[in-house]
């Protein structure tokens, strides 16, 4: 017989097992021209700014839950492909308002309708979930957040 604490256990196993396969998504390219292209990852920081007025490095850094400087990389490298612009605040001069290029918002509708389908498909497929299950569903992974929240933290000492 299995025990509750066996349950977490494979529970977990299987939450490191998606989280695996969703790191390789995040590096699979979404094609917006002919010879253009950009990563699950990219698509999901243009994503954000054209999602967002106004935002910075640091709140894109907050958003997604890493460094300021992974964050700044890839704006840098978004800005080099002309997805997006970046404007010295009127806050602070330290700090860059982001913007979307039309090439930015090219990739932003790619990745609407590239993401759609599969938003659709999980969708439905948790509607077959009663409202307690998705909501504990939520409260164990924000849990899980939170325990990967404080590990980073100590790592980044």
């Amino acid at each position: 017989m299995e025990t509750k604490d066996d349950f977490i256990k494979a529970t977990i196993r299987e939450l490191l097992r998606v989280a695996k396969l969703y790191s390789r998504i995040e590096e699979l390219p979404i094609k917006v021209e002919e010879n253009f292209d950009v990563t699950t990852r990219e698509a999901h920081t243009i994503q954000a700014i054209g999602e967002h007025e106004k935002i910075s490095v640091t709140d894109v850094a907050q958003l997604f839950g890493i460094t300021k400087s992974a964050a700044s990389q890839m704006v840098s490298r978004l800005a080099q492909k002309g997805c997006l612009t970046k404007n010295l605040s009127l806050h602070s001069n330290k700090e860059y308002d982001l913007s979307l290029t039309p090439m930015g918002w090219k990739v932003f509708h790619a990745h609407e309708q590239f993401h759609g389908k599969d938003m659709a498909e999980l969708v439905e497929r948790l509607n077959g979930f009663s409202l307690s299950q998705i909501a504990t569903l939520s409260v164990m992974l924000e849990a899980i957040g939170n325990v990967m929240r404080q590990r980073l933290s100590q790592g980044e000492k």
